[in-house]
């Protein structure tokens, strides 16, 4: 009878099927992964523990290997990784915000790329407006009638939407009327949040402007944080924002840091946006930092359908996203998030340490200023090879 340890470890390596001199790999080259053992479950297991001991294949096993990747590796100090967070879909109105802010406070996000709705989505909790469980089979001529939104299972009054509209505009009026950054924008609702909001610790945008992490939406105009944000300029008002800064910003960042990892809740644009910093770098300022270190994505999206929400790691590794000798260190959850990622949290909770926070949005000015040094001094030596031919 095999020897089943009594461990938890279940890191797999595949033995390479290259060319080995017509040497194939043998039995024990594809047996070394820890054996799946039936573990029972106690009525006090914690869910660290539950990952660690019963998930163990399949999209548990994805999810084991992610945690352990996110806790063991990217938040461990001597790697010194800046971690980025990227959040599609829907996630703040069905409360990962929590999560979200649970990581933000003890150092495990460094930054944030979002769909301007879950933001706007966001304020609502901070400013005390209540969405409720409801179901996802209700009849929506009869909810309209009735002057209920619907997010799948979440419902709140129409009146929700019209109130943080107001709210935002107020908002907008006390900022500086320039052009700015997305950062910048968000960084001065959070602001304005903790110092006027009735519940600003259940606000990801608030707590992300008082432990100083910047908030990047890749696509500003498409939510009613961008829609409000248009009627203030028809007022007369110039406040706007710049969505080159956000470029700026985001590559400057990745640029700094001397490792760079993941989280990618959903897909989408936010996720686009954090990876093609890698490609501004070496395809675009000549400066070739080689791509990302560490990638965990959780999507109920599928490769083959050929959009980016199921792209591959490896295929970012085409772009030159993802460092080649780092796919190891790539894993994808295939699974609901709202499941998936407030697992992730309480394990890194639980087995890893809470780091320094690294306030990069008061960073900003030198962290641009690196960056365009570095593009000039590239843009010089790209310059004089085109002059030498």
């Amino acid at each position: 009878m095999p020897h089943r340890p009594d461990h938890h470890h279940t890191d797999f390596t595949a033995p390479d099927e290259g060319d080995h001199g017509g040497v194939a790999p043998s039995m024990d080259d594809y047996l070394q992964g820890a054996p799946i053992v039936p573990r029972r479950i106690t009525p006090d297991i914690s869910a660290a523990e539950l990952i660690d001991t019963v998930f163990q294949a399949y999209n548990a096993g994805r999810l084991n290997e992610a945690c352990r990747l996110y806790a063991q590796k990217m938040l461990q100090p001597e790697n010194d990784v800046t971690i980025a967070l990227t959040v599609a879909g829907a996630m703040t109105p069905a409360g990962v915000g929590g999560a979200i802010i649970s990581l933000m406070e003890r150092g495990m996000i460094d930054l944030i790329v979002s769909t301007g709705a879950n933001l706007y989505h966001d304020i609502h909790h901070a400013l005390a407006y209540t969405l409720h469980r409801g179901r996802f089979d209700l009849s929506d001529v009869a909810l309209q009638e009735a002057g209920v939104i619907r997010i799948y299972d979440v419902l709140f009054p129409d009146q929700v939407l019209l109130d943080t509209d107001a709210w935002l505009r107020a908002a907008f009026k006390t900022f500086p009327q320039r052009p700015m950054s997305t950062s910048e924008l968000h960084h001065l609702i959070g602001q304005r949040l903790l110092e006027i909001g009735v519940q600003p610790e259940y606000s990801v945008v608030a707590q992300a402007a008082k432990f100083g992490v910047p908030i990047y939406t890749s696509s500003p105009g498409d939510s009613s944080i961008g829609m409000n944000l248009a009627r203030h300029q028809l007022d007369g008002n110039a406040l706007t924002i710049d969505p080159l800064f956000d470029v700026h910003e985001t590559t400057a960042i990745v640029q700094a840091a001397n490792q760079n990892g993941v989280i990618i809740l959903g897909g989408g644009s936010p996720k686009n946006f954090y990876l093609q910093t890698q490609p501004q770098l070496w395809e675009v300022l000549g400066i070739n930092k080689g791509g990302h270190d560490y990638f965990i994505q959780i999507t109920a999206d599928a490769p083959h359908w050929g959009g980016l929400s199921g792209a591959t790691p490896s295929e970012a590794v085409s772009w030159g996203k993802i460092k080649p000798d780092q796919l190891p260190d790539s894993i994808v959850i295939y699974g609901d998030t709202t499941i998936s990622f407030p697992l992730l949290t309480a394990y890194a909770l639980s087995r890893a340490q809470p780091r320094p926070l690294r306030r990069l949005f008061d960073q900003r000015e030198r962290l641009l200023a690196e960056l365009k040094a570095g593009y000039m001094a590239g843009a010089g030596a790209e310059t004089s090879t085109v002059e030498g031919n």
